[in-house]
């Protein structure tokens, strides 16, 4: 009898035991909630089932007036498109402060955040990204020549996680707009820092195109923006204006080389219309604001299921001239009256 009452406890137990590991109604497990997205090679961000923000890196290789601009135009756009910040969007941004190393930490922490979309103002913060991640979608901004800092292959689509918008500038309205404003020009100064790969392309092009015009070109490198009174003044007596372009570097110091426009008589045409407001006599650019707002609309296109490597790299087609007849009396011309009038905007 004790041997049966044995028997058939152990039997209960097994029963039990048996039922407890899931018998019946085993049900399967469901699967875990998405966590954010994570974008595909082709550079495409999945949509957030499960309605998570939408999450956006901004990085810039220095904060000015332009790239300021770039960067506000970006966020305008996104409201306008319905991704509100604190809503639906977050958006982390982050300066490289004029350091290349810098904007590389940046790249490579933004790479290992796996946002949804990184924006990418100006060329070095750019390379520094498209080098650091082939899967997050990128679009750069403020770039001159994608293709020769080998952010793109070709102005066609990438076919990678790559696209964007150039700032680059047809060289013939630049150089029609020196010989108005300095007559009989033979000689024009060149700042630029050696480091910036859109410079070293523009000053090359530069110097074929004005050679074919009897114009020398005389380069005059900064490679930091403590080095551009320097650069500057070594023009001195050698060139009859000083040109510059988007160049971060030099854009960021430009009240250095004003001060040394003005003590050596020198006018300064530049191609950022922002800096007309700095100093540069007159400025034939694009709206970096408008460029923003066109960068913001390729990154809605992302956000919302297209693929970066499907959309062409784009240009900015208008071109709008700003002077600054005062800055140019410093500097010892007078900005011919048919400039003046044909000006968009006229800084007094």
């Amino acid at each position: 009898m004790a041997k049966f009452a044995q028997t058939f406890i152990l039997s209960a137990i097994a029963s039990v035991t048996l039922a407890a590991c899931g018998g019946a109604e085993t049900k399967p497990a469901e699967p875990a909630a998405a966590s954010q997205p994570a974008a595909s090679a082709s550079g495409a961000a999945a949509p957030a089932a499960d309605g998570t923000p939408k999450r956006v890196a901004i990085t810039a290789i220095v904060e000015h007036p332009a790239l300021d601009a770039v960067r506000k135009g970006v966020e305008e756009q996104l409201a306008a498109d319905g991704y509100k910040v604190g809503t639906n969007l977050t958006i982390d941004f982050q300066s490289a402060q004029g350091n290349t190393a810098t904007a590389g930490q940046i790249a490579k922490k933004f790479a290992g955040d796996k946002p949804d979309v990184i924006v990418a103002i100006a060329t070095p913060s750019a390379q520094s990204v498209v080098a650091a991640t082939r899967e997050v979608p990128v679009v750069f901004a403020a770039v001159t020549d994608p293709v020769a800092a080998k952010l793109v292959t070709s102005w066609e689509p990438s076919g990678t996680n790559v696209t964007g918008v150039s700032d680059e500038l047809p060289l013939e309205p630049q150089i029609d707009l020196m010989k108005k404003l300095v007559p009989n020009v033979k000689t024009v100064g060149y700042v630029y820092s050696p480091g910036e790969v859109n410079s070293t392309v523009i000053l090359e092009k530069l110097k074929i195109q004005l050679k074919t015009q009897g114009i020398e070109v005389i380069g005059a490198p900064a490679q930091r923006t403590t080095d551009i009174s320097t650069a500057a003044n070594s023009l001195a007596g050698k060139v009859q204006m000083i040109y510059t372009t988007t160049d971060n570097n030099v854009v960021s110091g430009y009240e250095s080389l004003y001060k040394v426009a003005v003590a050596n008589k020198i006018p300064l045409l530049a191609s950022d219309t922002d800096t007309v407001k700095r100093g540069a006599s007159a400025a034939l650019g694009v709206n970096y604001h408008d460029m923003g707002m066109q960068v913001g609309k390729i990154v809605t296109r992302i956000l919302k299921g297209e693929k970066a490597g499907t959309i062409a790299t784009q240009k900015m087609e208008k071109l709008d001239l700003f002077v600054n007849p005062k800055a140019a009396q410093t500097q010892g011309f007078t900005i011919p009256e048919e400039l003046v009038k044909s000006a968009k905007e006229v800084i007094q």
